[in-house]
């Protein structure tokens, strides 16, 4: 770039994941939870499991 060439404006950025890739992780971390009721940290997952639905709805 030289002092005749104005800067460039930075490019947008674009989402990495789909709504479909959330359903599917939503859907795989519910999977996951049913057969791990028990396990302590499950409730880290449905934490997660919360958070991808709401990701969805945006």
């Amino acid at each position: 770039m030289d002092e005749t060439t104005p800067p460039r404006e930075p490019q947008r950025s674009r989402a990495v994941l789909s709504n479909e890739d959330f359903k599917l992780l939503q859907e795989a971390v519910l999977f996951y939870l049913k057969a791990h009721e028990d396990d302590p940290i499950s409730s880290k997952y449905s934490n997660l499991y919360h958070r991808l639905g709401s990701a969805v709805r945006r």
